[in-house]
């Protein structure tokens, strides 16, 4: 095995991991927001969703 079948192997790795994170994140984000406000357009509403201050 030489030096350039090591990298293509740890580059598989990596896709396969970052696959993975991204599917993670899928979830979370699905389960965490709701779909109608991921869709919108208004530009800050997810931070000022999870921003609000009460005083």
């Amino acid at each position: 095995m030489d030096t350039w079948d090591i990298l293509e192997y740890a580059a598989w790795a990596l896709s396969a991991m970052f696959g993975l994170l991204m599917l993670i994140d899928l979830i979370r984000i699905d389960t965490t927001y709701d779909n109608e406000l991921l869709t919108s357009s208004r530009e800050g509403e997810i931070e000022a969703a999870a921003e609000r201050h009460t005083l």
